[in-house]
C-alpha cells in the first residue's frame, strides 16, 4: 500500500511541475506568487489599466459621469477578456482533472 501512495506522490509531484504555471514564486522570501500578463507596449498596457479602471466605475455607477471626457469613450471590452484569459490558471485546472482521475 505505501508503494501504491509513493507513486502517487511522485505522479502528483510531476504533475505539478508540468501543469503549475501560472502562478510564479516571487523574487524575495515573502511566500508570494505573481502572475504575468503580455502586453504589446506601455500603450496597450494603459489601454488595460484605464479600461479596467472605467469597467469598475461603471458597474458602480451605472454611468460614465465620473469619467473625465476623452475622444475615445468607450472601453474595449476586448481587451479586458483578454488580459483575464491570459490570467486564468488553465494549466491548473487541467492539472485539477488529472488528480481527480488518479484518485
Amino acid at each position: 500500500m505505501e508503494t501504491n501512495e509513493t507513486e502517487i506522490v511522485k505522479n502528483l509531484k510531476r504533475l505539478k511541475t508540468l501543469h503549475f504555471r501560472t502562478l510564479k514564486p516571487a523574487n524575495d522570501e515573502s511566500k508570494t506568487y505573481t502572475a504575468q500578463i503580455e502586453v504589446l507596449n506601455y500603450l496597450e498596457l494603459g489601454c488595460v489599466i484605464t479600461d479596467m479602471l472605467k469597467l469598475c466605475i461603471l458597474a458602480l455607477d451605472h454611468d460614465m459621469q465620473n469619467v473625465p471626457e476623452k475622444k475615445n469613450q468607450s472601453i474595449n471590452v476586448s481587451l479586458i477578456l483578454e488580459t483575464v484569459l491570459q490570467l486564468f490558471p488553465l494549466s491548473e485546472i487541467e492539472f485539477l482533472s488529472f488528480v481527480g482521475e488518479a484518485v
